[in-house]
């Protein structure tokens, strides 16, 4: 892989990722707000800087939502993961521990500060990878005999562009930002990637075989699409 880093006065600091696997321009925001461009290895850095600047209002607009969007105490991370936020004005270091129900913070700052919010998002990435390695390949397991599907492999990974996917070989890798989804659209990507283990694409045979397992797959489809791979707050009360 080989990156170059830019900054664009419209947009910012953006990230130009060329892979030999890329066939297409493939943008993206990860977790923190990071705008990445994904290139085929052949194609020149100036033709991803164009093709960012073609998408500036799609950018600035999701930029703002990502600038908005604070993390707080009392926040669900995940399935399992609250946050609890301590305020220490005798320390001036930030530092976090992840429990099996905790992401506890305490820091002299505020929480709203971004230095705070960095830490957490990587907390929260930390403890959204501990649930995902032990609850996803639970569940592909269950649907796969459910359904009758078969895989060789089940792997777990930070994927900021897709939820999921799965090789030529029946190995299926799954984004750990899963477990910020209900469960049932993380049934939803587990099925679709399952399906693939038998139709490597998006054709009627696919969908044909996709609905069978799922007949309501169009519509969650459609409903995944507002979400987005990346540390997100869920409120929830607590008498903490």
């Amino acid at each position: 892989m080989a990156q170059r880093i830019v900054f664009m006065p419209e947009i910012g600091e953006v990230v130009l990722s060329k892979r030999r696997g890329n066939t297409h321009l493939r943008l993206s925001i990860n977790a923190a707000g990071k705008v990445r461009v994904g290139m085929p290895y052949w194609m020149p850095y100036q033709a991803g800087i164009a093709f960012a600047k073609s998408k500036s209002a799609w950018i600035q607009k999701h930029l703002a939502a990502y600038l908005t969007l604070k993390l707080q105490s009392g926040d669900l991370i995940g399935k399992s993961h609250r946050i609890k936020y301590i305020y220490n004005p005798s320390d001036n270091r930030t530092t976090l521990f992840v429990t099996n129900s905790q992401i506890i913070v305490k820091s002299n700052l505020s929480i709203n500060d971004q230095r705070v919010q960095d830490k957490m998002i990587t907390a929260g990435e930390r403890a959204l990878k501990v649930e995902s390695e032990r609850l996803l390949p639970q569940r592909v397991q269950y649907l796969a005999s459910k359904h009758g599907f078969s895989y060789k492999q089940i792997r777990v990974r930070k994927l900021t562009a897709r939820w999921g996917s799965c090789s030529n070989n029946g190995v299926i890798t799954l984004s750990y930002y899963l477990l910020q989804l209900p469960w049932n659209l993380i049934d939803y990507v587990i099925l679709h990637e399952l399906t693939h283990t038998r139709h490597l694409h998006h054709g009627p045979n696919f969908w044909i075989e996709f609905k069978k397992v799922l007949p309501s797959a169009k519509l969650l489809q459609k409903e995944i699409r507002s979400y987005k791979p990346q540390v997100q707050a869920f409120q929830i009360s607590t008498t903490e």
